[in-house]
């Protein structure tokens, strides 16, 4: 690592990996988002029914992310939403310029690096697979009897059940039955990392998906990076609703066993028992880190520099080693 900067990777999606993006960019200027291509509501999910392609949603705000606020007007016309009541209502202007590069370029990396040129990234963003996914989870709570186990498919539909997530699977939405690929690029990007975070953000539906995809699993195994986890601020309605921040780590030790993880990065003012976090955190092999990372306007934000200084000081620990 000595003279050049800190390698980062950043996994998940939407408004926790924008919070883990912005962290990073302050610290290292050499950042990849792998992002995951789950979503089939809203725009995105408009886009991905009607043309097959890839969801461009998260994707778009991992751009936005790296580009921070130096992107000038095009960081504003990405962000941009239609209103009104016609066709193009609710869908961002730069999910409609991704699709644009989906469609014309083909190859998803090279579509999202021409999309990082137009807005002066300098880190990439990734897609953990090259094809949309499906979640697939078993869900308690649904029926009359509390224990019977429901199969629900679909990122919105597990978000928003009002049952008990147990466990998620993902698919191919184009090979029916199969498990997805992984996208090459991140997982030689994971095995070359100084350091991989995965969290904050949707448990179930934008942080474990990558867990699910055979070959970036395995680079996350087997890495050399420091690995860390950053846990949400708040409890998040819907599919974790009630989850202590140490259920959070009981249920990525479950779907992914062999997995250890070196430091887990949690709010002090979070964790209501650091004890019970402590020993889920000593099961996946990992030092915990009560940090005061909240926003002080915000307390389910993360405050950027906060976030960025605790995680330079989760690598400088595992490194000492």
């Amino acid at each position: 690592m000595t003279g050049r900067p800190l390698r980062a990777v950043a996994l998940g999606g939407g408004h926790g990996l924008h919070a883990t993006l912005t962290a990073l960019r302050g610290i290292t200027e050499d950042v990849t988002a792998v992002v995951t291509v789950a979503d089939d509501g809203g725009s995105s999910g408009r886009l991905r029914r009607e043309l097959g392609l890839l969801p461009p949603g998260d994707l778009r705000k991992a751009l936005l992310a790296l580009a921070g606020p130096d992107s000038g007007p095009w960081g504003t016309v990405f962000g941009h939403r239609f209103g009104g009541t016609g066709a193009l209502a609710g869908h961002a202007v730069g999910n409609l310029v991704l699709a644009g590069l989906l469609e014309t370029v083909g190859d998803p990396v090279a579509a999202l690096a021409e999309a990082a040129r137009l807005l002066g990234v300098a880190g990439r963003v990734l897609p953990m697979s090259p094809e949309p996914v499906d979640i697939e989870a078993d869900v308690t709570g649904l029926a009359e009897d509390p224990a019977t186990v429901r199969h629900i498919r679909g990122q919105v539909a597990v978000a928003t059940t009002p049952g008990r997530v147990r466990r998620i699977r993902l698919l191919s939405a184009t090979r029916r039955g199969e498990r997805p690929t992984a996208c090459a690029e991140a997982v030689a990007a994971v095995l070359a990392a100084d350091v991989v975070l995965l969290g904050p953000g949707s448990w179930f539906t934008s942080v474990l998906p990558h867990l699910m995809v055979p070959d970036l699993h395995d680079a996350l195994v087997r890495t050399g990076a420091t690995r860390v986890v950053v846990l949400n601020l708040v409890p998040q309605p819907g599919e974790t609703e009630g989850f202590s921040p140490e259920h959070h780590l009981d249920v990525l030790a479950e779907h992914a066993p062999r997995l250890r993880v070196d430091a887990v990065i949690a709010d002090v003012d979070s964790v209501p028992v650091p004890d019970r976090l402590r020993q889920a955190a000593k099961a996946l092999g990992a030092d915990i880190r009560l940090d005061h990372v909240a926003a002080a306007d915000a307390a389910d934000r993360h405050d950027p520099a906060a976030l960025g200084a605790s995680v330079t000081r989760a690598v400088a620990t595992a490194l000492e080693r």
